[in-house]
């Protein structure tokens, strides 16, 4: 589909028409392997990265961006992709059956015999050979370290809708207790926000299975031991242990186990036998591995954490946040932001917080004050212009990834000064920690604006907006004043605001120029899953 067909689009702007439009520009139902979504993108598994025309998707209206990883991810933003992404599949699946069809009717008429070179390829053969390229590629790409960190990720990731509502609803019942509003609701609200959170441990025992390849029904169960009120009968190490203990670090690994358990049956047991026994020893060894030394060690690691986070803030404070602040960038370049997931769900089931986050939330904050200090002094580049002006809401709204891959990243300089206003953003709020005032947040992914909501610490709420405020401002002013003054050398400024021939014919400055050395429209650079605000 050429780019002036897609500009053609239906006026009106519904996840259905955008599904529609989107679906072409990747080269059709027949070059989608497989399709899934996180919080602000939708990732496409491709049979064919060439079919895909990334200038004319990234100009169309509601798609912020495009990040190539292990997946081609286009991003959408938070709650839109959630809608679109569903419309996306049944599209796929519905091309998919008539291609399927066609090939069936093709055979049956006989129109693929004796012709092997042009027999047309069934969707199914298209998905094989997109499986075979994708696994190709992450041999050569993937460290066993990203892929494990993925792997956390997935588990992780499809539980943080659940953490963000019941986040906000906790948020709302502890604003009508402490102002003595509608207080036969407030413990309907409790049992609400707090109902996830007690059997967080299933779910995540769940999606261990499903992603290491075992029955999710028996991680589950091997994951629910934790919760379950009868465990306080059961002692290990000398000591009674406590519903719940180990957490979500204590599940990841009771699930791990019962996998691994139940290969083996598979393996060894006969099939005859299989549906009784495999479960049976499955839940029974996972379950008293669990009991017995995993609820244990994993609570005094889940402990350690804690306390770990505590102290660093406690005697670090501004230095802590500043680096914490600074660093959070890269390590969402390295992909290793994906190994802090598991530490902030600990932390909001130890303290219902995590004070990690408003923390690495001001990354976000700087790259905003860079954005707006590359627009100003890039006055001739309407390219990067344009861009920015497109992405700055999402910005300021914690979605990222537009302003990294189309702007300051492909800049170079300006991605170190946006770091260098997160760090200062991150300093702010550390050492208003280590004077006596936590701020944290109840759920993970979310950052920017879109964090208020989900603010709790140890002081009021206004005290605790506050301090996240001010460091919102700090990282949004030093990320400005860094990429102002420091951001360009005098050869990048004199490229990137040279006029373009057009421009030098006619006399004029105010012409749409076509990108050049340093304009960010060329596709990004690799880039694991996730933003500074999303996590994902």
């Amino acid at each position: 589909m050429s780019t002036d067909s897609t500009k053609a689009k239906p006026e009106g702007n519904s996840d259905r028409q955008l599904a529609e439009a989107i679906l072409p520009l990747v080269g059709g139902a027949a070059n989608v392997t497989f399709v899934s979504h996180c919080m602000t993108r939708m990732r496409l598994g491709l049979a064919d990265r060439s079919r895909v025309q990334d200038e004319p998707l990234k100009a169309l209206p509601g798609v912020l961006g495009v990040v190539e990883d292990d997946t081609y991810q286009i991003v959408l933003g938070p709650g839109k992709v959630a809608r679109i992404t569903p419309e996306f599949e049944a599209l796929v699946e519905a091309e998919a059956e008539a291609a399927r069809d066609r090939a069936t009717a093709q055979v049956a008429a006989g129109q693929t015999a004796g012709d092997p070179a042009g027999a047309p390829r069934t969707a199914d053969e298209l998905a094989a050979e997109g499986a075979a390229i994708r696994a190709a590629r992450k041999e050569r790409n993937a460290t066993p370290v990203k892929l494990m960190l993925r792997r956390v990720a997935n588990i992780f990731v499809p539980l943080i809708p659940a953490l963000i509502g019941c986040g906000i609803v906790a948020g709302i019942n502890g604003l009508f207790t402490n102002a003595g509003w509608l207080p036969s609701l407030t413990p309907a609200l409790a049992a609400i926000a707090s109902g996830f959170m007690s059997l967080i441990a299933v779910f995540v025992g769940l999606n261990t299975a499903k992603e290491f390849g075992g029955t999710p029904v028996l991680g589950g169960a091997a994951a629910a031991v934790i919760v379950f009120p009868g465990v306080a009968d059961v002692s290990a190490f000398g000591q009674k242990l406590a519903p719940g203990q180990g957490g979500v670090l204590g599940a990841l690994f009771a699930a791990l186990l019962a996998v691994y358990v139940e290969k083996a049956c598979r393996r060894l047991v006969p099939s005859a036998v299989d549906v009784l026994v495999t479960p049976t020893v499955t839940v029974l060894v996972a379950g008293l591995v669990t009991l017995f030394g995993l609820m244990y060690v994993c609570g005094e690691i889940a402990t350690g954490i804690g306390h770990l986070a505590d102290w660093l803030l406690q005697h670090g404070g501004a230095a802590a946040g500043f680096v914490l602040g600074g660093l959070f960038l890269p390590l969402v370049m390295l992909g290793l932001h994906q190994a802090l997931i598991p530490i902030h769900t600990t932390l909001i089931e130890q303290s219902g917080y995590t004070v990690l986050l408003p923390i690495l939330a001001m990354a976000g904050a700087g790259q905003v004050g860079a954005a707006v200090a590359i627009y100003l002094r890039l006055r001739r580049n309407t390219s990067i212009r344009k861009t920015i002006r497109s992405a700055l809401p999402a910005g300021f709204l914690g979605v990222g990834e537009p302003l990294i891959y189309g702007v300051s990243l492909p800049l170079g300089r300006p991605f170190i000064t946006a770091c260098v206003g997160g760090a200062f953003g991150g300093g702010v709020v550390g050492l208003f920690y280590q004077l006596g005032t936590s701020v944290g947040s109840t759920a993970i992914g979310p950052s920017g604006w879109a964090l208020f909501p989900l603010l709790k610490g140890d002081q009021g709420l206004g005290a605790i907006a506050a301090i996240y405020g001010l460091g919102l401002a700090a990282g949004y002013l030093v990320g400005f004043v860094a990429t102002y003054f420091f951001g360009f050398s005098k050869q990048m400024l004199s490229e990137l605001n040279a006029p373009t021939e057009t421009e030098a014919a006619v006399g004029k400055g105010t012409s749409p120029e076509p990108p050049h050395p340093g304009s960010p429209e060329p596709s990004p650079a690799p880039a694991p899953a996730g933003g500074p605000g999303s996590l994902v």
